[in-house]
């Protein structure tokens, strides 16, 4: 068992910041269209749908995706939607384990690396909420070893693995502990499972763009980056949701 994971002063700090710039009314709200993003996902996708899903079907559920929301046509050139259908149907109920399912659909995605990153998660997250979790490059990316989750878990704890699949558990023994250290203390109650954390996590790495950004930009920063509940539901894929 790892030591302590969770920062808990850092995580509390981050809470403070992040009320200081969205209500709980706007925290409420995001919660609800990530449940409706997962209705959505699992319509579409859960009990085996996701093999038969159609090319309009697909495009809603990308276009609900932040990193992949601008490049549904170019996908969907390169991938025909029938073999991304199946290779969905896979990572959500093939036979193999969960890692070296992770593994093979990160593969199919050679031509768009930072999509890899994030699409696996996605799809098993909002389709089965309470089985997967959500690991997005804003969460942790290994490459530039940044994210929200850095941001609130020890130094001591290293998110690093051999390969996507193995990293996918270890961010998810990470979330784990965020979840659960944030329920004793009061950071992510504004959600049931994981969706509250979710919108927590989404919300950390909002306030650090904004400490980012502020040192490198000047009056441009207010023009051109949105208000933290537009600029965290880009990042959840929820802004503009369409929903079947």
């Amino acid at each position: 068992m790892p030591g302590q994971v969770v920062d808990t002063a850092s995580a509390r700090e981050f809470m403070k910041e992040i009320a200081a710039k969205i209500s709980p009314q706007d925290l409420e709200s995001l919660v609800a269209s990530l449940v409706q993003k997962s209705d959505l996902f699992f319509k579409v996708l859960g009990e085996g749908r996701a093999k038969e899903a159609t090319p309009q079907d697909l495009t809603k559920v990308l276009k609900s995706i932040f990193s992949s929301r601008r490049r549904v046509d170019k996908i969907l050139s390169l991938i025909p939607p029938a073999e991304l259908a199946l290779h969905i149907d896979q990572l959500l109920h093939g036979s193999q384990n969960l890692p070296e399912r992770f593994e093979r659909f990160n593969q199919i995605f050679a031509d768009f690396p930072e999509l890899s990153f994030d699409l696996p998660s996605e799809f098993l997250h909002f389709t089965y909420p309470d089985q997967y979790w959500l690991w997005t490059r804003w969460m942790w990316d290994p490459r530039t070893e940044t994210g929200s989750l850095t941001l609130v878990t020890t130094e001591e704890f290293d998110l690093h693995a051999d390969g996507r699949g193995a990293a996918y558990l270890k961010v998810g023994e990470a979330v784990a502990f965020v979840s659960e250290t944030g329920k004793a203390v009061g950071f992510t109650t504004f959600g049931e499972g994981l969706f509250g954390l979710d919108v927590y996590l989404a919300c950390v790495y909002s306030v650090y763009m904004y400490t980012v950004l502020r040192l490198r930009m000047s009056q441009e920063f207010n023009r051109i980056v949105p208000q933290m509940p537009s600029l965290v539901r880009r990042l959840l894929g929820v802004h503009n949701l369409e929903v079947v």
